[in-house]
């Protein structure tokens, strides 16, 4: 998802997408641990993915911060 998809959502939407990538990141692991799944692409993807949500929920805290 690029970045500014990500900004345009708000954040509860963000927090959901969140909850919903730790899942499948959990789904997929498992997958990995019994040998079923074969590519690390979408593991990684989806790691990229949570870490620009972050990023930008930390943003937005941030300049909440700055404005009070």
């Amino acid at each position: 998802m690029k970045a500014q998809k990500v900004r345009d959502l708000d954040n509860t939407e963000i927090d959901h997408q969140l909850k919903e990538m730790d899942d499948q990141l959990f789904r997929l692991k498992f997958q990995m641990g019994m040998g079923q799944l074969d590519g690390l692409k979408k593991v990684r993807q989806i790691k990229k993915d949570k870490a620009r949500m972050l990023t930008i929920l930390r943003e937005r805290e941030m300049a909440a911060g700055e404005k009070k």
